[in-house]
């Protein structure tokens, strides 16, 4: 051993700031203190890699001398503890060809003083020389032969059978935790060759298990995507299934060579793995039996399957051309079945897909009417509002014109402040600017209360504006010639109704709903002028009565309508449709 007594020694404490190389016969190490020759007896080589909450190294074991695994706790957690001193107890327990061995003394703690006192478990194992059937996959793209994932697997169910004999769980079965002992000091077992013997190894998630626990227990939400059953992913009751449910993935991946997840149904779950691999078809059952999400449709227990294996396994006798003949045919009717199967499985998810693809088309009509039907409602709500606010406006500014004396020195001041802008107005075309200042604080008014087109509703700035706008435009209307044509009214609403909607409080978009309402209404307007639908002007006597009224509201009411109207169409249909194309 003399490449042993010539090899340095290295630190197993986690937070050393040397551990390696440490000089081959000192006890402790030269950097943190730490004992190197553990139970004076494990001498630690290297570090072989971490597992889970551990870091595994090759020891030394100067009793027998030969090499072992020690397994190193870091993670200072209970839970970790709980997991780690459960693996050992199970290890220490069993004896068995197809589980790496603990001795008596195996697991056990040693004492650290660097940085800080603690206790550092420590579990020694046998050393299994071989491979992991995850990295002999590696060399089998396409899948590994039938005959010998046969053999792994046979294997796995007898070691299975024994934990489960004993009520353990192992709870984390996959080919990297599947090795392959290649030493050849091992005895094979029945039915294998030498060099092959399967060994199961990580025993960190291994559970004991009771009868009566598991009909009421749940299990540790503990689990490796891809292989554990959905019971275990969700954190339900755990049985001896679940390692069945395992190592049926683990037998399809070594079969096809393709990860379980990437098999899987994005709909159903299920594996769609036959087609990819041409195997036995009683094989094939027994897998898709084992891999099945109800518990109950699963195998009972390793001897069934044992069972079934041994069918499977069985050479068959002699056949003569009779014989020959019925199993072709035999043969032939179980491809047409299984052709059978997936053709009716290819219809029901083409009628699946169909079902459903109908189903979300019903649902976005559905939904598309019901906001169609909501936007019109809203949009008719903003219509009356604002028609009713603008008409009430108009009334209230008539009143205040012509039946007060505050109307009419208010008048005399506008018209001290307009005469030097418009030569020679007139008082009976002055009064009538506050008919069309409360009409436009009406109309504001009116669009604000009914909340629509996702407004801020901003009642004083919009009543404001509104009162300003209308007024902008009575004067606008004063300096066109001539005023007995209807391009008057329509220059008032280009201009009031524009400056309007820029006042609303809007989310965005300003500009569009403005130049949307303000073209929309004053065209619809002068359509109803040509079609002599509108009056195409108005104006008040010196001493209006009531029925002068009359062409007034209908103008103001109209253009309120409009304006309500063109903000609907510019707020469901223009504005999204600009958002689509990328301005936001």
């Amino acid at each position: 051993m003399s490449h042993i007594t010539q090899s340095a020694v290295h630190c197993i404490n986690p937070d050393c700031q040397r551990p390696y190389p440490q000089p081959w016969g000192n006890k402790f190490c030269n950097s943190c203190g730490a004992p190197l020759e553990l139970l004076d007896r494990y001498v630690p080589l290297q570090p072989l890699g971490s597992g889970g909450f551990a870091q595994i190294y090759t020891v030394w074991d100067e009793k027998t001398q030969t090499e072992k695994v020690l397994k190193v706790l870091v993670e200072d957690s209970p839970k970790a503890l709980e997991l780690f001193t459960q693996e050992a107890a199970v290890l220490s327990s069993l004896q068995h060809p197809g589980v790496p061995r603990v001795d008596a003394d195996g697991y056990f703690h040693v004492k650290l003083f660097n940085p800080k006192p603690r206790q550092l478990p420590c579990l020694v194992m046998e050393k299994i020389n071989g491979r992991t059937l995850e990295e002999i996959l590696k060399k089998f793209p396409q899948g590994c032969p039938e005959d010998l994932v046969l053999n792994w697997f046979a294997q796995a169910v007898q070691i299975l059978q024994e934990l489960h004999k004993r009520q353990i769980i192992h709870r984390d079965i996959k080919p990297s935790n599947l090795m392959l002992d290649s030493s050849p000091s091992v005895t094979p077992l029945q039915g294998q060759t030498e060099g092959d013997r399967v060994v199961l190894i990580d025993f960190g998630g291994a559970k004991q298990f009771s009868a009566s626990k598991l009909r009421h227990s749940s299990s540790t939400r503990l689990f490796s995507s891809g292989y554990s059953p959905p019971e275990q992913v969700t954190g339900g009751i755990v049985g001896p299934s679940a390692d069945f449910y395992a190592l049926g993935r683990t037998v399809i991946e070594l079969l096809t060579g393709k990860y379980p997840l990437e098999l899987e149904d994005q709909q159903t779950g299920k594996l769609r793995w036959r087609t990819a691999v041409n195997v036995n078809p009683q094989l094939a059952s027994l897998l898709d039996e084992m891999v099945q999400e109800d518990v109950r449709s699963r195998p009972a227990n390793a001897a069934m399957i044992q069972k079934r294996l041994a069918k499977i396994s069985r050479p068959l006798p002699p056949s003569g051309l009779f014989s020959q003949l019925r199993n072709n045919v035999k043969q032939a009717s179980t491809q047409a079945s299984q052709r059978f199967r997936l053709l009716t499985q290819a219809i029901k998810q083409a009628l699946a897909n169909f079902s459903q693809a109908v189903t979300k088309t019903v649902i976005f009509i559905a939904q598309a009417i019901i906001k169609t039907f909501q936007a019109c409602l809203a949009t008719i709500w903003a219509m009356i509002l604002t028609s009713i606010g603008a008409c009430f406006g108009a009334i209230a500014g008539f009143i205040l014109a012509y039946r007060t004396s505050l109307g009419r020195q208010v008048v005399e001041l506008i018209l001290s402040q307009l005469n030097q802008l418009v030569p020679n107005t007139q008082p009976v075309f002055g009064a009538d600017i506050l008919v069309f200042v409360a009409a436009g604080w009406g109309t504001a008014w009116g669009l604000t209360v009914s909340g629509c087109f996702g407004q801020r509703r901003r009642f004083l700035v919009a009543s404001l504006m509104g009162m300003i706008s209308y007024g902008f435009g009575w004067l606008i209307l004063q300096l066109i010639t001539p005023k007995d044509s209807g391009e008057g009214l329509v220059a008032v609403i280009l201009v009031a109704v524009c400056l309007l909607t820029l006042s609303l409080g809007l989310r965005s978009h300003h500009i569009v709903y403005a130049v949307f309402a303000a073209f929309g209404s004053a065209i619809a307007y002068a359509v109803l002028i040509l079609l002599k639908l509108a009056p195409p002007i108005f104006q008040f006597s010196s001493q209006p009565a009531w029925s002068e009224l009359y062409l007034p509201l209908t103008f103001f009411g109209s253009v309120g309508f409009l304006i309500s109207f063109w903000l609907g169409v510019s707020y469901y249909l223009i504005v999204p449709g600009l958002r689509f194309f990328g301005w936001r």
